[in-house]
């Protein structure tokens, strides 16, 4: 190993690449380094040892998801995010990891990003660990002077995604322009996710949830801004599959990662349809907003509905309601049931409701009521004969499966 009688690192390097050479030339080993969203920053070159994870990173500019939730599961990067020692990672085949040792870049306790060294031929001594700290110090000045302006640009990002959301910014041509302005690519198409959570959004919260957004590889995040207690995100979908199918997938590993990495469960997930324009987002956006109305209302089955697509007849209900109301309209077989089951303490009007959105399902619809199936072939019986309601119509049952979820609804 070289003698340092001083801390080598110290000085101006001029580029984070010229520090990643720095410290591959002090520890004779290939570096990587990266923000705190697993995005590559720089990395050290002329370098003949390498593993294939270091080589999609450098190719993709970012750590490929497959890599970041194994070192997640193995516990690497909890450590990193709770220590400023170097800490040393064994090899992970499965997704190309050789051993490394890592060390966290951090200003007290928030981290900024990540220094990886690569064991390809030498493994690091106890006195190159410690120069891997004094690498990260220096790193860490070169990372702020990176975020000088960086409030400020967020500022300006999230007024320019709120006038989108309300329309008040309605000419495509003025939001390329704003978007060129704050140097992001205007990638379409794109749609807008609603993450709500039970609790307030705080900062902390909020760089964990555009965590998981930056590192999950499904969707690439244009804006995004924090209301009370919902994250709303501009996105576009990154892949090969069909995007709409993408923005389901981040949905769901959006759910297991907050649970798994952050203890944060009760999260409802909503998005709109995929827009061709930026004018479109403020339509994106109430069609987000109407897929939560209904997994609020509705509960139960509806919580898996998260893509407007994925809404059905829910898509137009509003407007039903809103020509019974202007008719004066009642469905008078369902007013009899209620009133039947106010005064006999029945519950024939939940039975029906349930057997109707369990597709008539005997099995289900009884497991569902916790009956009997004979109980609830019962139940259907009296309803037919209260109601006169034929169940055997498709036109009737329609009608009146409508009316059930309008009065959930409104």
């Amino acid at each position: 190993m070289k003698e340092y009688q001083t801390d080598p690192f110290k000085g101006t390097f001029g580029s984070l690449e010229n520090l990643a050479d720095k410290i591959s030339d002090v520890l004779s080993c290939p570096v990587t380094i990266e923000d705190q969203n697993h995005r590559l920053l720089a990395y050290s070159t002329h370098e003949d040892g390498t593993d294939p994870a270091r080589v999609a990173t450098i190719i993709g500019r970012r750590v490929p998801e497959k890599v970041v939730n194994s070192l997640w599961k193995d516990g690497v990067i909890p450590r990193l995010q709770e220590s400023d020692d170097p800490v040393r990672v064994s090899s992970i085949q499965k997704v190309g990891l050789g051993d490394r040792v890592a060390v966290s870049i951090r200003k007290n306790s928030e981290v900024l990003g990540y220094i990886w060294v690569l064991e390809v031929e030498k493994k690091l001594t106890t006195d190159d660990m410690h120069l891997l700290k004094l690498a990260a110090v220096s790193a860490k000045s070169q990372l702020l002077q990176m975020q000088i302006g960086t409030k400020k640009k967020e500022e300006n990002r999230q007024e320019l995604f709120w006038k989108m959301l309300t329309g008040n910014l309605p000419q495509e041509e003025r939001i390329l322009e704003k978007l060129h302005e704050l140097n992001i690519l205007p990638v379409l198409p794109a749609t807008v996710f609603i993450l709500q959570l039970e609790e307030e959004i705080t900062p902390a919260l909020e760089k964990d949830i555009l965590y998981l957004a930056a590192v999950n590889q499904k969707i690439n995040v244009l804006l995004s801004a924090a209301d009370s207690n919902q994250m709303l995100l501009l996105a576009s979908p990154v892949g090969k599959e069909q995007p709409l199918e993408l923005a389901k997938s981040f949905v769901e590993s959006f759910f297991t990662h907050m649970k798994e990495r952050f203890s944060v469960s009760e999260i409802k997930a909503a998005y709109g349809s995929l827009v061709t324009s930026f004018s479109q987002v403020e339509k994106s956006y109430k069609e987000a907003s109407s897929v939560l109305a209904v997994q609020e209302k509705l509960g139960g089955e509806t919580l898996s509905l998260t893509g407007y697509h994925e809404l059905g007849i829910y898509q137009f209900l509003d407007t039903i309601y809103e020509k019974q109301q202007r008719q004066g309209y009642q469905n008078e077989m369902l007013r009899t049931l209620q009133e039947y089951d106010r005064l006999h303490k029945t519950e024939l009007y939940h039975t029906l409701e349930t057997y109707l959105t369990m597709d008539e399902n005997l099995n289900k619809s009884s497991e569902v009521l916790h009956i009997h199936m004979n109980t609830l072939l019962y139940r259907l019986k009296r309803i037919g004969e209260i109601t006169n309601i034929d169940l055997k119509s498709p036109h009737q049952k329609i009608m009146i499966y409508l009316d059930f979820k309008i009065n959930r609804l409104f």
